[in-house]
């Protein structure tokens, strides 16, 4: 297929719910090998784009072109999973009529994103439901990949294969993310929302501020030539020239034209006002913490943890889904107690929870119920009263819909709305629990700002690591074994060190197993040469060693069923011997590739 054919395309497509018209004469295409972020303005449309690409919404008016032979694959924001019972059922689904010929597929992908395939996926994390929701997008090997929202829920380390994989998958993918630096490494072009309509570049996320700019000072420019143009007609109409003769008239039509796509410019697109009340300081120290431990069950989630909190440090909570970065912040806060150690807090601290599940946002209220519970048309904004209108201006929302009920908006709209009523709260302490989830990056810009200056203290869970970059002081690093490191770097240097670390202990530990190796060999009467089957062997070895550690992790995920004993002890117990079995035969195998290697260094080879 030529890679200049567009494989989709979608001309003067227009959408509208209710009286909102969506889009008006949308065109785009996407070719293949196309990695392009879909970027635009919460509720601009750009999740229902995406299901219009999927064929799961029809627009009112379109001319739709998809390349014959052309799969199309979607990843919602919100996957419903409850239908299924475990996560690799999940990811079978992917696969269609094909779902047991091609299992395998399926396998490969549990063992790479380090999926819990036997996990019931009632009982699964957000994050885990969100890597089997990926796995199940993936697994048909599509033509185009649509992927809203994929980095939410997503541990650091998740999200850097994610972005390995999009960049190495051959088709085309259309991805929606507030994530940024995520953006930058995947996006080779952009397609932008933009009061419905779509603008295409070729240029990658991190020209997006460029291009946007360009585009309002171009519409500026345009607003003022009107302008002038509007002034000229209306100073002609005054001087009496009637309407009655036709040329009048479509003079007339001209003006009216004229003021109404001067109305569409000065829509106001809008900024979100995120000013914060302190509240009132009285403590340097905030929290202090010292000896923290928590355990539920055999499982160590913080082990000897101290650690002192000042007034205005921006502490960032980082580490893979299920490392406990929750249980931390729980801890931190008081919401949970420790099995030992202690915690105390100022007394003047005012604390306000961003919680990131939405749970305190009721689906059937209003916006301004939700603001104003009590009634009245004012809100209490840092101990000030402001129209509740005027304050969802704020926030990007318009009058209009201030009786909407939140269950009607977007994911990014009701992060929005959340945050609006966070804060409005005065505080010295925000505790924030994933606050970037669904934000358009204008929001995300002026929240970032909104924090930079904040006075008092935060405590932030966050994978986004740009927003962690521009925000935190500081970051927790959760390693998993209930070890907890601060590093007073930018997310990116701490990823950066601890990958380096982490590289020279393995480096390490290689050496030390081959010096104990040699050490305990007998001397040999000759020295050794590299026959043809040590050089095929060093260069079939880590295919081998790969094999075995998918295969290992296979059986794992299995054995981790608390259900598996009970429902068939026998092939627990076989599964247990294959287990026991795999693991030497791993071992066996990556001690003979470390030998070979060092005397392949030793040789020159």
């Amino acid at each position: 297929m030529d890679f200049d054919t567009p494989v989709y395309s979608i001309q003067n497509a227009r959408l509208q719910f209710g009286e909102r018209p969506l889009f008006t004469g949308l065109n785009l295409y996407v070719k293949k090998g196309d990695k392009a972020c879909l970027v635009g303005r919460n509720g601009s449309g750009k999740s229902t784009l995406l299901k219009v690409m999927a064929g799961l919404i029809e627009p009112d008016t379109a001319e739709v072109f998809l390349q014959p032979g052309t799969l199309v694959s979607y990843m919602a924001q919100d996957d419903a999973l409850d239908e299924y019972d475990t996560l690799r059922d999940v990811v079978l689904s992917g696969l269609g009529d094909h779902r047991f010929d091609e299992a395998y597929k399926a396998d490969v992908l549990i063992s790479d994103l380090n999926i819990k395939g036997e996990q019931k996926t009632k009982t699964a994390s957000g994050g885990e439901r969100k890597k089997a929701a990926l796995a199940k997008a993936l697994v048909s090997e599509p033509d185009i990949l649509l992927l809203d929202e994929p980095t939410n829920h997503l541990d650091i380390s998740t999200i850097e294969k994610l972005e390995d994989i999009i960049r190495n998958f051959s088709g085309a993918v259309i991805v929606v993310s507030h994530d940024k630096a995520f953006l930058k490494r995947v996006g080779t072009s952009m397609i932008w929302l933009d009061r419905g309509i779509a603008r295409m570049s070729d240029k990658g996320f991190e020209y997006f501020e460029d291009w946007q700019d360009a585009v309002f000072e171009q519409e500026e420019a345009e607003q003022r030539r009107l302008a002038k143009k509007i002034e000229a007609e209306t100073e002609w109409l005054h001087k009496g020239v009637t309407a009655r003769c036709k040329r009048n008239q479509g003079r007339l039509r001209r003006l009216f034209d004229l003021r109404t796509q001067r109305r569409e410019q000065l829509k106001q697109t809008g900024s979100v006002d995120l000013n914060i009340d302190e509240g009132a300081l009285r403590s340097k120290l905030i929290i202090e913490a010292k000896h923290l431990n928590k355990s539920f069950g055999e499982r160590t989630i913080v082990k000897d943890f101290s650690i002192r909190i000042m007034q205005g440090n921006k502490i960032g909570i980082v580490g893979a889904n299920g490392a406990g970065k929750t249980t931390l912040l729980k801890l931190l806060t008081q919401r949970l107690e420790p099995d030992s150690g202690m915690s105390r807090r100022a007394r003047m601290i005012e604390e306000v929870y961003f919680d990131q599940h939405r749970e305190s946002l009721d689906p059937d209220a209003t916006l301004k119920e939700t603001l104003c519970p009590d009634g009245g048309d004012h809100i209490l904004v840092q101990n000030e009263y402001k129209h509740v209108y005027s304050y969802l201006k704020d926030f990007l929302f318009k009058p209009s819909e201030a009786n909407a009920p939140v269950s009607s908006l977007s994911g990014g709209e009701k992060n929005r709305l959340l945050l609006a009523k966070v804060l409005a709260k005065p505080s010295n302490f925000l505790v924030l629990d994933e606050p970037t989830n669904d934000l358009d990056t204008d929001t995300l810009d002026l929240l970032q700002e909104a924090l930079v200056n904040y006075k008092g203290t935060l405590l932030i869970v966050s994978h986004d690591r740009d927003f962690l970059d521009n925000v935190a002081t500081s970051l927790l690093y959760m390693a998993g074994d209930g070890s907890v490191v601060e590093y007073v770097d930018s997310c990116t240097d701490m990823l950066e060190k601890i990958r380096k670390k982490e590289a020279e202990a393995l480096k390490k530990n290689a050496k030390t197993a081959v010096t104990e190796k040699k050490e305990t060999a007998k001397p040999k009467a000759q020295t050794r040469r590299m026959s043809y089957k040590d050089k095929r062997l060093l260069e079939t070895l880590p295919h081998e060693i790969e094999v075995l550690e998918a295969e290992i992790k296979i059986v794992e995920s299995k054995m981790e069923d608390p259900e598996f004993y009970a429902r068939s002890p026998d092939e627990f117990q076989r599964e247990a011997e294959r287990l026991s079995t795999l693991k030497a035969d791993l071992d066996a195998k990556e001690t003979q590739w470390l030998e070979l290697n060092m005397l392949a260094e030793e040789l020159g080879v």
